[in-house]
């Protein structure tokens, strides 16, 4: 089966879909930045926490195949349908949006696709039973290619076709996970495991046959589609009512209702494929065929002016791993209001709450984008305590992916360049790049491990590998000397993990030896998802003159000559401070460190520094100074505990 399409393993048998098997979620993000944000996409979906599915066995049980043929003869029984497409339409209420949702599906295995328009936003996403693809918010289409995304539509496409009705169950492993009852409810739950797709459970109503809901992980959470209100069309019985929760609580829920259901007598593989849409909504001033800008590079975070509708320019962080978003407080100053409610993830186990908006234009230097969607997000209001800056807002995906975009972290300079007239002569080595919903992604290994590494400048730490990928290589048990501390706070909250000088890391062609390297330690978020990939952060990047080009899937890296500052070092101190009013307070302590040593407890505030009030110094060149300064330099604090202020020197030594 390996060596054969999608396509013809569903052209084997197939069978009208007996359920709707849309999805919308949120797209999570990623990284340790406190900047980040996400984008809605098609793919319905409804959300139960473990807390949630409080269930027990029961004594009655069948076999899989036994669930299966039921499901199909309640679902179906003889109106098969072997050729054309259904196509389905629905109304959509949710996160405090309202709008509508189109999607088609072949029944001969093509492929399908998902769209929408949800308040001021439009989007899709399609599979032509080989590709997987996305059109985002702001009408971008990227191939998708890295993480969990094709995993994910095989599966949508295994239940499209219900292959598992197929005397071969569509070459899926299948296993029965018992009876189970909610209520007065009682379901058979399988576990399915489609051949290139992803395990899930499939829950049947036990009384009906019917399918009521599906448990799928989707990149960091775990999304459970449910159906109800079945009815039948043409003699199949398909569900007119989902119900989707992202996890986070009964105000997020969103609801899609079934408006009109067709079957299409005939269908195209082109019916899915990527659209081909050409943009015209970037300039460069002037008629240039490029613009450059400087950019201040703090935490090892890129920061620039930006303008929005053409007002005062706002200090942005840039993040490939991130989107178009803005404060409250800078929306707010220039009217732009936010509807809905959605929600965030990224580095840290927890959730963030955001808002959708339009803005007429984001310009930097002579490059402008107009009419795009935005972001409006709270977590802004957290910048200076936990990175000394004040920004009010992000550039992310949808600048990078129209223009092609040189950040010259030598120069300090970024550079967006007209993709018509782009050389890339001397650009460095050119990498094959993948997407990850909008992150870019690069194949790579790390100690001779092939692995997957998302190119994030938004992320302060030079290489993060995650949670399972550490566990599956077996990579804590052979680290040596490390030290477990905070590593980054994230729109999920603080980010913990080992922080080692690692092994070899590999970048398409290109050799990093023993970088400063995190074995992520979250118990959520990206950094514990076995579906996202390792993060390569601006400690790696700064290395280089990094060349995005999204249009042609490329990156360039070209080294920088000569010293590099502030290379691979890690704090010498053992602690984690953030800004706090006049101070800078202490949140974290490794063990056996220098600042435990000391007497240092979370909580307290450093209100001088070698002489200096904390009011006087900035956050972030107090945390350089502190990995930076040489080992055995004595860091002199003033430090309140509670009412007692007391004076406490430290002497700074390596770690590991």
């Amino acid at each position: 089966m390996s060596s054969e399409s999608w396509s013809s393993l569903l052209a084997v048998d197939n069978s009208v879909g007996a359920y709707i098997k849309l999805r919308i979620l949120t797209y999570p993000v990623y990284g340790a930045c406190v900047m980040k944000t996400n984008i809605m996409r098609v793919a319905f979906c409804f959300v139960i926490t473990a807390s949630a599915l409080a269930f027990q066995a029961v004594a009655v049980q069948a076999s899989p195949a036994d669930v299966l043929d039921a499901n199909r003869h309640a679902a179906v029984g003889k109106a098969w349908i072997r050729d054309g497409a259904i196509i389905l339409d629905y109304s959509y209420s949710g996160q405090g949006l309202t709008g509508a949702v189109h999607t088609q599906y072949d029944l001969s295995g093509l492929g399908f696709k998902d769209s929408y328009e949800i308040g001021s936003t439009t989007g899709a996403n399609g599979f032509d039973g080989t590709n997987a693809w996305q059109e985002d918010q702001s009408g971008v289409v990227s191939k998708q290619q890295a993480g969990d995304i094709l995993s994910l539509e095989f599966n949508e496409a295994y239940r499209d076709a219900n292959l598992w009705w197929l005397p071969g169950r569509g070459a899926a492993r299948i296993k029965d996970q018992g009876p189970r009852t909610e209520g007065e409810l009682t379901f058979d739950v399988l576990h399915v495991s489609p051949q290139r797709g992803k395990p899930f459970e499939a829950w049947f109503d036990a009384k009906s046959h019917l399918l009521a809901r599906t448990v799928e992980v989707q990149g960091s959470q775990i999304i459970t589609t449910s159906f109800s209100d079945y009815a039948p069309v043409d003699g199949m019985q398909i569900a007119h009512t989902l119900t989707i929760d992202d996890g986070t609580g009964p105000e997020n829920r969103q609801t899609q209702i079934l408006t009109t259901a067709r079957v299409s007598p005939s269908s195209l593989k082109s019916s899915y494929a990527a659209p081909s849409i050409s943009l015209h909504d970037s300039t460069i001033a002037g008629s240039a065929t490029e613009t450059s800008a400087p950019f201040q590079l703090i935490n090892n975070h890129i920061y620039a002016d930006v303008s929005v509708n053409g007002a005062k320019p706002e200090l942005f962080i840039f993040d490939t791993g991130g989107h178009a978003s803005l404060s409250t407080t800078l929306a707010a100053s220039l009217n732009i209001s936010a509807t809905g409610r959605q929600e965030m993830t990224g580095g840290g186990a927890g959730f963030s709450q955001t808002g959708v908006a339009q803005v007429a234009s984001l310009s930097i230097g002579a490059a402008t984008i107009t009419n795009q969607p935005v972001t409006v997000a709270g977590f802004f209001a957290a910048a200076p305590s936990v990175e000394g800056v004040n920004a009010q807002g992000m550039l992310g995906y949808e600048f990078f992916a129209r223009f092609v975009t040189r950040i010259d972290y030598g120069a300090r300079t970024i550079t967006f360049i007209d993709p018509k007239h782009f050389v890339p002569t001397d650009a460095g080595v050119a990498i094959p790049l993948l997407f990850f919903n909008q992150m870019p992604v690069v194949n790579g290994s790390y100690n001779g491990i092939s692995a997957q590494f998302h190119i994030d400048t938004g992320a302060r730490m030079p290489l993060m590998l995650t949670g399972p990928f550490v566990a599956q290589h077996n990579l804590r048990t052979k680290a040596t000397r490390g030290v477990e501390s905070l590593v980054g706070i994230g729109v999920g909250g603080p980010s913990f993990g080992f922080v080692t000088h690692g092994g070899v890391l590999k970048i398409g062609d290109v050799m990093v030896d023993a970088p400063l390297t995190i074995f992520n330690l979250d118990k959520g978020g990206s950094g514990a998802a076995d579906a996202f990939p390792n993060n390569i952060g601006a400690g790696i990047l700064k290395r280089f003159i990094v060349t995005l080009d999204y249009g042609n899937y490329l990156i360039y890296l070209k080294p920088i000559p000569g010293l590099i500052a502030d290379l691979d070092t890690f704090d010498r101190s053992g602690m984690w401070i953030n800004g706090d009013g006049d101070g800078f307070k202490i949140l974290y302590i490794s063990a056996g460190t220098p600042a435990e040593q000391a007497g240092l407890k979370p909580g307290d505030l450093i209100v001088g520094v070698n002489g200096k009030p904390a009011a006087e110094l900035r956050l972030f060149d107090v945390r350089q100074q502190l990995r930076d300064d040489p080992p055995g330099t004595v860091i002199k604090l003033e430090v309140k505990s509670g009412s007692e202020t007391r004076d406490i020197s430290i002497a700074l030594r390596d770690l590991f």
